[in-house]
């Protein structure tokens, strides 16, 4: 069993980087494996810990398809169509209510 390379925070050397950072390069993992770490200590808790790649493996993003883009439009469409009163709430139903806000609270409506 190998193990990876360890870095502190902010100290990795040059040529790797993380999946945010690969994709603000217009760039992704690729299939390649974990080339380091780095951890971030905290305090009374599990440090953080992010995975670093080799920015010269990494490769292009691939570009949006007209298929990709409409089922994207697609999905995001439906996360604003409410459940109970099958209307579009105009934003995104949060998780915690599962409905919009009027079927969430219909006495609110009401009193107004």
């Amino acid at each position: 069993m190998s193990t990876v390379p360890t870095y502190r925070w902010r100290l990795a050397p040059d040529g790797l980087a993380t999946r945010r950072q690969l994709r603000a390069l217009g760039l992704r993992p690729g299939g390649q494996d974990v080339a380091a770490q780095v951890e971030r200590p905290r305090r009374r808790r599990e440090p953080l810990v992010a995975y670093l790649y080799r920015v010269e493996q990494a490769k292009p993003v691939r570009p949006m398809t007209p298929a990709k883009r409409a089922a994207l439009a697609k999905a995001n469409a439906a996360r604003r169509v409410c459940p109970e009163c099958r209307r579009d709430a105009g934003y995104v139903i949060p998780p915690s209510l599962g409905m919009c806000t009027p079927c969430a609270f219909p006495e609110e409506q009401r009193a107004a």
